[in-house]
């Protein structure tokens, strides 16, 4: 038997305004009623599944102000007015923020909310939109409140409270009594959240872990020049080395957990899973028995480790507990196996639940036959929130496949963390603990590009000047800690991530205003104007573009091999991984995909990352309805595929071949198009009937079947 871990990490940056105690962004609530109740409630049902759930203290923060009164909510607020008094920037801003959902699960299924949503425009023309106010009645802005605030409910919500249903089934023409028991029962949500979740540690069910509190990447705060250590050549700022606040994140983390839950958290997941060999005594120290990473650190580690030199270490070392050792200091550690937590967070909701789970479940028993028996650990590590807006069920009925599965399963045995370390203490220790963090096992997400350079050198001059007065002796107690923690603030990671080109959302500027307004307010706390830099933003305008569109006709000869460099020139270029948000995926099988014409036929190149025994599907939403479908690849050369049509027999075709890269040509007769018809699509990636990878990942490639102009109009020397 195997022991199984989840450990779901729940974490929302600090969306909270200093300065007006306003939570700009309404995320923590959203999750509250979905996903953070969704989660704990229901393991209730499997009373044999034991999860860890790593709740971020600045997450547990929010809740706690929101509940109690202490901070107000901005898209509450909005949603609270009556629709009869609301200003003509309040309804620009629901028209704007109100549809802010998964479209194809929270929205489209509600025909009103569709409905509004067609209304305002499937695209916001911000000029449109101001000018088409006068179009919306009073009960459409009303309909539009409470449906924003309804769809984001989740399945638990519906269950304890069956007057959701009852608005979900009446549809429109809400009342404001109707809207504001809605938005009453969102807050009873929040409240009762926290609860559920020391309930269930309470009857042993759950172990409850935190990070450092205001999810700094830890080994910069503690000193940034570590980031060198696995980026090196780069271009980093100024030194920023504050060990004294790494330490602070810790301890600040353990006294609010203990004081929420009746007890010390017993578990770190370290922000982005950022772990360095310094930090090892600043855990001990705060009472931490064991942090989480990724495998990639795990074997950077093992590579340097003394004891490891010259060896090939097997990958089956990553399914056991490790005890690191640092300066004097020693805690536990487990490293998180990557392909099939990526599974769960990305590719699970793009297929049927019950066939999702099962795909799971086979990979587990596969590897439960490979480990020790009893003593063997699979880690599971992901996001435990974003993903399950995907799943057009909320993620049920795959939670509730996969833990029944388990449950019934001889083989496979789940447990929490602290468990497993007290049943099997490890028999494995690391002295050379790599420097990195989940992502590539080093920290270019957050430091090394310029706008996020010169974030991190105004955080360290500020944190200078605070300081120089402290040490002046100029700061009274209570100024003295309330500027502190607007410094801890500005240290989280969430602003980092948004800055340079890895990341970028629709609220870029604002996450760039609110880290400049933290550091703003620590002039402000010691009684000193801000220095005018810091009211110059940071960051920069980012494209949005996610592919590039073909430049020239080409005429590829479909081999499977790059057999001459100008064959693919003036090709369309799409490179996997260019439309990451709040979440990041770690492996991708897709590297980039090129596609274009001739007079005759579409071609499409896929580049892949690695090769594995993998399925195309590409899917047409023009000419619609049609889809092209491979069986699985090899690499020996020439294969086929086969076009589906609607209402038309289907074709099957030899022009594809797989050797080094993926190439295939599909006629333009085939397809059923001609010069200057629209043609858009997307790649899925398929292995044993299971989706992996979709591309792209948010939007379609939309072309147009270039005309006999095409060559003139592009003309390139």
């Amino acid at each position: 038997m195997a022991n199984v871990v989840f450990l779901w990490h729940m974490h929302q940056p600090y969306y909270v305004n200093p300065v007006t105690r306003t939570a700009m962004m309404p995320w923590v609530r959203m999750h509250s009623v979905k996903g953070y109740l969704d989660m704990i409630s229901v393991i209730e049902d499997f009373p044999g599944i034991h999860p860890n759930f790593n709740l971020t203290p600045v997450l547990l923060l929010q809740i706690k102000e929101l509940v109690e009164g202490r901070i107000k909510d901005l898209w509450l607020e909005w949603s609270r007015k009556p629709a009869a008094d609301l200003e003509e920037d309040e309804k620009f801003a629901l028209l704007e923020n109100f549809f802010k959902s998964n479209w194809d699960n929270l929205i489209q299924p509600e025909p009103r909310y569709w409905e509004l949503l067609n209304k305002r425009g499937l695209t916001l023309y911000r000029d449109d939109v101001r000018r088409g106010l006068r179009y919306f009645s009073t009960q459409e802005f009303l309909d539009l409140q409470v449906w924003y605030n309804l769809a984001w409910c989740g399945y638990t919500a519906c269950r304890l409270y069956p007057e959701l249903q009852e608005l979900r089934k009446k549809g429109r023409n809400y009342t404001e009594e109707e809207k504001n028991r809605l938005l009453d029962i969102h807050l009873e949500i929040m409240r009762l959240v926290l609860r559920k979740y020391a309930d269930a540690e309470a009857r042993g069910q759950a172990e409850l872990t935190t990070t450092p509190f205001y999810h700094p990447i830890l080994p910069l705060v503690y000193d940034s020049a570590f980031a060198e250590r696995s980026l090196p050549g780069r271009k980093f700022p100024d030194r920023f080395h504050w060990p004294q606040d790494a330490a602070a994140h810790l301890k600040l983390a353990v006294a609010q957990h203990t004081e929420l839950f009746g007890k010390a958290p017993r578990g770190l997941w370290p922000s982005e899973g950022s772990i360095a060999p310094e930090l090892i005594p600043l855990m001990e120290e705060a009472g931490i028995q064991y942090f989480c990473s990724d495998e990639e650190n795990l074997f950077n580690s093992l590579k340097r480790d003394p004891a490891c030199q010259n060896q090939v270490v097997d990958h089956l070392e990553l399914f056991q507990g490790w005890r690191v050792r640092y300066d004097g200091g020693a805690v536990n550690a487990l490293f998180r196996e990557k392909p099939l937590s990526d599974f769960i967070g990305f590719m699970a909701a793009k297929n049927e639940p019950a066939k999702a789970a099962s795909h799971l479940l086979h990979h587990l028993r596969h590897i439960a036959g490979m480990v020790p028996h009893d003593t063997g650990l699979i880690p599971l590590m992901l996001d435990g929130e974003n993903a399950w807006e995907t799943f057009a069920d909320g993620g049920e009925g795959f939670l509730r496949a996969l833990y029944g599965g388990m449950e019934s399963d001889p083989v496979l045995h789940s447990c929490t963390i602290e468990d497993h370390f007290r049943r099997h203490p490890p028999r494995r220790e690391i002295t050379t603990l790599h420097t990195g963090s989940w992502i590539g096992s080093n920290f270019d997400i957050w430091i090394g590009e310029d706008e996020e350079n010169r974030a991190w050198d105004l955080l360290g001059e500020t944190r200078a000047f605070l300081q120089r007065q402290i040490d002046s002796g100029a700061l009274d107690p209570e100024r003295h800690a309330s500027a502190m923690r607007e410094i801890y603030a500005a240290e989280g990671s969430d602003w980092f991530w948004w800055y340079g080109p890895d990341f970028s959302s629709e609220n870029d500027d604002l996450f760039d205003e609110l880290f400049r307004q933290h550091l703003k307010n620590v002039y402000l706390l010691c009684n000193q104007v801000p220095p005018p830099h810091l009211d110059r933003p940071i960051n920069r305008a980012k494209t949005t573009q996610i592919y590039e569109p073909p430049t020239h006709l080409l005429s590829p000869r479909v081999t499977g091999r790059l057999t001459s460099y100008f064959e693919w020139i003036g090709a369309g270029q799409y490179t996997a991984g260019g439309e990451q948000g709040a979440m990041y995926r770690s492996e991708r099988l897709m590297e980039k995909m090129f596609f274009g014409f001739d007079a005759e036929s579409f071609y499409l190149r896929i580049d892949l990352l690695k090769w594995d025994r993998v399925a195309l599907v590409l899917t047409f939403a023009q000419p619609a309805g049609v889809s092209l479908h491979t069986g699985p690849l090899t690499r020996d050369g020439k294969q086929h595929f086969t076009l589906k049509r609607p209402h038309k027999k289907g074709l099957t075709r030899d022009t594809l071949a797989a050797a080094e890269i993926i190439e295939l040509a599909v006629a333009l007769s085939d397809l059923g198009v001609a010069k200057g018809d629209p043609l858009s699509f997307r790649v899925q990636i398929l292995q044993d009937g299971i989706e992996r990878e979709l591309y792209p990942e948010s939007d379609l490639v939309k072309l147009t079947v270039p005309s006999g102009e095409f060559s003139l109009e592009k003309w390139m020397v």
